[in-house]
């Protein structure tokens, strides 16, 4: 079996995903290695028996079909945890997948993204204002990060791309096949603008509706912040909005009409501590030091780290640090130490961890990276 094929064979396994691998992953085994190990040696690492199964004795007929989308096209391809192409934030959520499908520009996954969601069946103000924000963002330089959806999600793609910019669709099926159909020819433009298709689910995975939310995961995942423009109560975009603030990402809302159903959603977010926007400069108060370390990194193309970039920090920065220490500690307890808001200690982790002065650990704790380490 080459190494292609154990790739994909991981991808196939259910469950599974980088945050089980955090011991192994510290040992400088590469996730691949557990194709070459046995069924005991397996159930050591705590693998569910169905991705055991999935990797001792791949499916070689899903494999194909794998194999047979991937080299149907030039610009199809897989991306694995640890390469260079692999996004530096999703690389950081808990349950980041092993492997991504792709298709279009890769570079668009490691540029800093805006996740723009909502309604399906979006007013037609809620439309509208979609695609301003997204057009508004991307001329600043962000790459709109959605789902392909109707509605809100189909609006910010449209905005992204009326300006020359890049987007990013994250499928919630299998990328032989756009869902929805009435979206294939959206789909088209962003792989042809420069943008891409990506999805963590394999070849022939069809639409499901339980899809969805490991979907998001990787939509949010992708992004420094998620922008919810309308969402009833019952809205997907809402647990899109809820797997970000778990990440420790950025959720930001627009407020609307107390009489429109459509945005009662948005209303629940903004009282349980999502950010009110109402120009694109309240996302970027938040975003910009984010956004900027990110573009930082992007444009010096080297790895981020003490030795290589130490400027001064500020005085929030340094509390934080010296409330850190070099013993793991969880964001709750960093909030205790520090008195600062959950959300600021949230945004201020994924600078240091950006710089390479913190890293993160299993269970969501945080520890100061140990100088000389990158």
């Amino acid at each position: 079996m080459d190494d292609l094929n154990r790739w994909l064979a991981l991808a196939h396994a259910p469950g599974l995903h980088a945050g089980q691998l955090q011991h192994w992953l510290a040992q400088g085994a590469s996730p691949v290695d557990l194709t070459r190990e046995s069924k005991p040696a397996l159930a050591a690492i705590g693998l569910g028996h169905a991705a055991i199964q999935a990797l001792l004795q791949p499916d070689d007929g899903a494999l194909a079909m794998d194999r047979g989308w991937l080299h149907a096209a030039p610009n199809r391809s897989v991306v694995t945890w640890g390469s260079a192409e692999y996004p530096p934030l999703l690389a950081r959520i808990p349950d980041a997948p092993l492997v991504l499908y792709a298709e279009g520009d890769t570079d668009a996954l490691c540029l800093p993204q805006l996740a723009i969601v909502g309604s399906r069946n979006p007013t037609a103000l809620g439309r509208d204002t979609a695609m301003q924000f997204a057009q508004h963002l991307a001329r600043a330089g962000l790459v709109i990060t959605s789902g392909l959806a109707l509605g809100i999600d189909a609006a910010a793609h449209r905005g992204a791309l009326s300006v020359g910019a890049r987007t990013v669709a994250v499928m919630g099926r299998g990328l032989d096949a756009i869902y929805p159909r009435e979206n294939a020819a959206l789909a088209q433009e962003i792989v042809g603008r420069q943008g891409a298709l990506v999805t963590d689910l394999a070849v022939g995975t069809p639409p499901l509706k339980q899809n969805f939310p490991r979907r998001n995961r990787v939509l949010s995942g992708l992004a420094v912040g998620t922008l919810v423009v309308e969402a009833a109560l019952q809205s997907g975009s809402l647990i899109t909005a809820r797997l970000a603030a778990d990440q420790g990402r950025e959720v930001f809302a627009i407020p609307g009409s107390i009489h429109n159903p459509m945005v009662r959603g948005c209303h629940r977010l903004l009282r349980q501590g999502g950010r009110l926007v109402e120009s694109v400069d309240d996302i970027f108060a938040e975003l910009e030091p984010i956004i900027g370390e990110m573009k930082r990194i992007a444009t010096e193309n080297t790895p981020a780290g003490p030795a290589l970039h130490t400027p001064q920090l500020d005085k929030e920065y340094e509390i934080l640090l010296d409330a850190l220490g070099f013993e793991p500690a969880g964001l709750d307890m960093l909030v205790v130490r520090t008195g600062l808001k959950a959300g600021a200690v949230a945004s201020m982790l994924l600078i240091l961890e950006l710089e390479g002065r913190v890293q993160q650990q299993p269970g969501g704790r945080f520890s100061r990276r140990l100088p000389g380490k990158v």
